[in-house]
């Protein structure tokens, strides 16, 4: 009997003592992560941002700086809503190959296919349109943007502003990140499926994935808990500048939360939206005609953290700016959102990532 009370109490305090440890360890780690992000999210009266950790889909830190309004003077929450830029084109590329896989098109199929009179359409293949590697002339680099940057564009019009354009370079002879090339596949998304870009992601991923909280982005309609966008100038902080989104359309239209994004990365690892095949090619690096490997798949950036490999891609749009590291090996996953194009979550999300990576190894 005595010897049960003892094992039975040497259990108790093993626990206990494995709780307080785990309990310290998350209090230590906590510090850690908010001491990076306080070097730009330090000030609770301005725009601020919301950071998100993950480890193999469970929160491991999930915390929200600053404003999400300034002139209601609302606090952020975890919950918030932001336009999420350019991380839109990881959404465009599994649309394309959602579409690849139902044998509705190739990734290599030429240009002309589907617009059959985009200039050179013949050499230029939805491939290089996914992998920046078309040399089309990118619209945001162009002057006469702001003559657009307000109306409301059709498709085929975002199109017609930049496709007779001089090219940089001939196909595949170069990386060179740029806005068209998913503009033009937002387009070819429309008619191969026959739907609206907007509808297609939204019953295509939105829906299958369980992201409730993410949408098309619109300044009309009423979206619970969005994030409001500013800039900072000289004299203070300023709202965001107003652009029709049918400009950036399936470049960077987007809007998500930290919670959303997971559950996309969670839908991509557990094939909910591709098959392995399909998803392969997403996450696979690619060369240039010199046979020159370079380090973007299709809507993500391949690089690495300390030695091991991610997945990364961040958005930049009037007022926000978003980052998203994932690490599949450990399955790390951590995502920054920001509502001032002032703070950017970049190199932070990616220092996050790094002492995660310690953290857990």
């Amino acid at each position: 009997m005595i010897i049960k009370k003892l094992v039975a109490t040497f259990i108790l305090f093993s626990f206990f003592t494995a709780t307080m440890s785990g309990q310290v360890h998350n209090k230590k780690y906590e510090k850690k992560i908010d001491s990076l992000i306080l070097t730009e999210f330090g000030n609770k009266n301005e725009p601020g941002g919301v950071f998100m950790v993950t480890r193999k889909g469970k929160p491991v830190y999930r915390k929200a700086f600053g404003k999400a309004n300034l002139e209601l003077d609302v606090n952020m929450n975890p919950d918030n809503i932001f336009q999420i830029g350019s991380m839109t084109k990881q959404f465009t590329a599994v649309a394309v190959l959602m579409l690849e896989q139902q044998g509705k098109l190739s990734v290599n199929d030429p240009l002309s296919k589907y617009i059959e009179d985009y200039p050179g359409g013949d050499k230029i293949t939805l491939h290089h349109l996914l992998t920046h590697t078309s040399g089309i002339k990118d619209f945001t680099k162009m002057k006469s943007l702001p003559s657009i940057a307000q109306k409301e564009m059709k498709p085929e019009a975002m199109v017609d502003f930049f496709k007779n354009e001089p090219v940089d370079f001939a196909p595949g002879e170069k990386f060179d990140y740029n806005n068209s090339g998913y503009v033009v596949l937002g387009y070819i998304i429309e008619r191969v499926s026959g739907d609206t870009y907007e509808n297609f992601i939204q019953k295509n991923i939105f829906d299958k994935a369980g992201m409730n909280h993410s949408y098309y982005a619109s300044d009309r309609k009423i979206i619970p808990e969005r994030a409001y966008g500013y800039h900072k100038k000289a004299q203070g902080f300023v709202n965001k500048t107003i652009i029709s989104f049918s400009v950036p359309f399936s470049s960077g239209s987007l809007m998500s939360t930290v919670d959303d994004l997971l559950k996309w990365q969670q839908a991509l690892n557990q094939n909910i939206l591709l098959n392995t095949i399909e998803t392969q090619k997403a996450f696979q690096k690619y060369t240039l005609n010199s046979g020159e490997e370079f380090t973007y798949g299709y809507g993500w950036h391949l690089k690495d953290i300390n030695g091991n490999t991610d997945r990364e891609h961040g958005g930049s749009i009037f007022g926000f700016k978003s980052m998203g590291v994932y690490l599949p090996k450990e399955d790390i996953y951590v995502i920054g959102l920001s509502n001032c194009d002032c703070h950017s979550p970049t190199e932070i999300t990616r220092s996050i990532a790094k002492v995660t990576l310690d953290e857990f190894k």
